[in-house]
């Protein structure tokens, strides 16, 4: 293992482990568990080392993403957030952006969020550029933007006329300027990680000047990403899969019951076949798009049926909101859908049907 992944486990177990539901819930709680990964150095990963990142590896970045999953769901959507930011950035060819942002990003110093899941959205485009003098007049709503009060901007997308979206950097809190305005909803209540404050945007006539642009992307660019990194969100699949198993051997310590141990056995079994399909999958230019479903399909419902295991062997217990089986089943839920294409769906539906009496 990477030093860094070892420094990274050694902060979760000492410093996320014991507080995790409570980072689930406060905002505050999870703002210092983010900050404690920007004292490693961690929260931009795959930049290059010019730019202050660790630049490592697709495998080691796989490994970081299920680790923190493990640990906390909450503290994993939020930086894989801000880690998609800088990855963006890191691929955008303005150079002034890159050498403002991306040194600070690493360790927390400069916070950015995303906000364009509303291009997978069929129909009209949610929000609209207009491209004006000295860079581009921004309309509309944004859906879903994860960090307020933590992120201080995110990259924003917009639908320019002619199809293709223009992403740029707009300060991710309540403005009113002249004649532009950004109005944030209230947070959201979701079924779990509701500390990550999501809320809705909308924007009405503000302004993205150019040298904030970080990229212009053609037509179809979210099917072509989406198809791209099929299989990256299976490892946060993964880590809470082996997060519901963590409770369930304390339960096998508690209880005693042989059956509980034998199901660990299993499971974790399982979890390591599926771990190592997805990681030779990766790396499979020839696996089509419906398989590389059918193998993230396969993490979620590892995570399901792991979290679920964990919820019936805590017994009564796992009924009280702030029991760690009840959190991580919940985040089971969100990584169901979380980043979900009619492809995806259709896969992990079909492993519901499948697993019929």
């Amino acid at each position: 293992m990477s030093d860094f992944l070892q420094q990274t486990e050694a902060y979760l177990q000492t410093s996320v482990a014991s507080i995790a539901n409570e980072i689930d819930s406060y905002s505050s709680r999870l703002l210092q568990a983010f900050e404690g990964l920007g004292n490693l150095g961690v929260l931009a990963l795959r930049v290059p080392q010019q730019w202050g990142g660790k630049q490592v590896s697709s495998e080691d970045f796989a490994q970081f993403q299920e680790l923190i999953a493990r640990y906390s769901g909450a503290l994993a959507f939020l930086q894989t957030q801000h880690q998609s930011a800088a990855g963006m950035l890191m691929q955008s060819s303005n150079s002034a952006l890159q050498d403002a942002y991306l040194p600070d990003m690493s360790y927390g110093k400069i916070t950015v969020g995303v906000g364009f899941s509303q291009l997978r959205r069929s129909g009209k485009p949610t929000i609209i550029a207009k491209e004006v003098s000295g860079g581009y007049e921004l309309n509309g709503n944004v859906p879903w933007v994860t960090g307020w009060t933590i992120f201080q901007e995110f990259i924003i997308a917009a639908t320019l006329p002619d199809g293709r979206a223009v992403f740029g950097l707009v300060p991710l809190e309540n403005l009113n300027t002249s004649p532009g305005e950004i109005k944030l909803s209230s947070p959201m209540s979701l079924c779990a990680m509701t500390s990550t404050n999501t809320v809705s945007a909308s924007l009405t006539q503000w302004f993205l000047p150019s040298e904030k642009v970080v990229s212009i992307k053609p037509a179809g660019w979210i099917t072509e990403n989406d198809d791209k990194n099929a299989l990256k969100a299976s490892f946060f699949a993964l880590g809470c899969a082996r997060a519901g198993l963590d409770i369930l051997e304390t339960a096998f310590d508690k209880k005693g019951f042989t059956f509980i141990q034998e199901t660990v056995n299993i499971l974790m079994e399982e979890l390591n076949q599926c771990r190592t399909k997805i990681q030779q999958a990766q790396e499979n230019p020839s696996l089509s798009l419906a398989e590389k479903y059918q193998l993230r399909a396969w993490a979620i419902n590892l995570a399901v049926r792991c979290s679920h295991g964990a919820v019936i062997a805590s017994s009564g217990a796992a009924n009280l909101s702030q029991h760690h089986a009840q959190r991580i089943y919940r985040e089971a839920l969100v990584y169901s859908i979380s980043g979900q294409t009619k492809g995806l769906m259709e896969a992990s539906l079909n492993t519901v049907i499948q697993s019929r009496f």
